[in-house]
């Protein structure tokens, strides 16, 4: 019987932290902090450029890194090929399809995104749900669900939040500043 109320004890700590794994995410009822407007055809059509970090779930950064953005709208689809150069000395390329399918809603693919990306505008906000692969140094890959927020500022910068996890843990987030090129 000792057995069995350690198991239950177990069991019942595993859900009380997955589910405070979301507590303190943003949402898009929170109150809106600006009048502004994000349209992701528009922020990201032509030359940006990011600077970000990952930091695992005790608050260490773990990696730094640039990436320099092209992007495309064609009325219908937002192409977007990012190319990364990481702190350490390596790189990765990312080539994004979004594809606006309503006023305020996006789907997207990119290499390594299982099914499709699913994103939605409101006001100077935008969440992007999603499930990858990213690569591993050591060659092999690691699935991970994001639930990625981006708000644009007042200084035309937009900031990203993105919350990783891996079987409902928490691994870290990763912050980024995007900024427009001319």
């Amino acid at each position: 019987m000792k057995y069995l109320w350690r198991v239950a004890l177990m069991v019942a700590a595993v859900l009380a932290m997955l589910g405070l794994a979301n507590c303190g995410r943003p949402s898009l009822g929170d109150a809106k902090l600006s009048d502004r407007q994000l349209n992701l055809e528009d922020y990201f059509t032509g030359k940006t450029v990011a600077y970000g970090q990952f930091k695992d779930r005790f608050g260490t950064v773990r990696q730094r890194f640039k990436v320099d953005i092209d992007g495309a709208w064609d009325g219908e689809q937002l192409t977007l090929n990012e190319r990364f150069a990481y702190a350490d000395g390596s790189s990765e390329t990312r080539n994004w399809v979004l594809t606006k399918t309503g006023a305020d809603q996006w789907v997207g693919t990119a290499e390594g995104v299982q099914g499709q990306a699913q994103g939605r505008e409101v006001g100077d906000t935008f969440n992007w749900t999603y499930t990858i692969d990213l690569p591993m140094p050591d060659g092999d890959s690691m699935r991970v669900d994001f639930d990625d927020w981006m708000w644009l500022q007042e200084d035309g910068r937009l900031l990203n939040i993105a919350y990783m996890q891996r079987f409902g843990v928490t691994l870290g987030e990763v912050t980024i500043f995007f900024e427009k090129r001319q």
